[in-house]
């Protein structure tokens, strides 16, 4: 099931949160800096332990601070590759095979890809909704999937594209 809640993606209460990140893993926007910053120094270092991932990549670590078990940080950009959808894509596919490897029930996400001023806003929800559908067709976990979103123009946009898939 997909559903849309508008909140704060750091205080998700599901048993993951997929955070898209730089290769760095510094968050992109406020709600992946808010993540970073909540999750807490042990979770940072940890990270910083890791060196950089490629985009595409996706890794889990402990919640930290926040009040969920894990965090998957997903890579969607890095200093030699600006975001595309393509990346989008590959990170948010690699975000969903770590949360079905470590069996996770339901995961948090932002709308990945929108708010970066590079890509379309239609296209990229588009994207991830689809994906997100093809993920659940495959019966695998997480059967929750819940599109944490901030703002009215992106629940409107996110709940549009849901409907008209459960339509379809």
């Amino acid at each position: 099931m997909i559903t849309v809640r508008v909140g704060r993606l750091d205080e998700s209460e599901t048993e993951a949160l997929l955070c898209p990140v730089r290769s760095d893993f510094s968050g992109l926007t406020g709600a992946g800096r808010r993540v970073e910053t909540g999750a807490g120094e042990k979770v940072k270092a940890r990270l910083e332990g890791m060196g950089e991932l490629p985009v595409g990549g996706a890794v889990v670590t402990p919640g930290g601070d926040l009040r969920v078990p894990f965090i998957i940080h997903a890579v969607v950009e890095s200093r030699e590759e600006s975001m595309t959808p393509m990346g989008i894509q590959r990170a948010v596919v690699n975000g969903l095979r770590r949360a079905r490897e470590w069996e996770v029930a339901s995961l948090s996400l932002p709308p990945v890809g929108l708010g970066v001023g590079t890509l379309d806003a239609e296209q990229s929800a588009e994207m991830v909704v689809a994906l997100l559908r093809d993920h659940l067709q495959e019966g695998e976990p997480p059967a929750e999937l819940v599109i944490v979103v901030e703002s009215s123009f992106e629940e409107d946009l996110f709940r549009r594209l849901i409907a008209a898939e459960d339509h379809a």
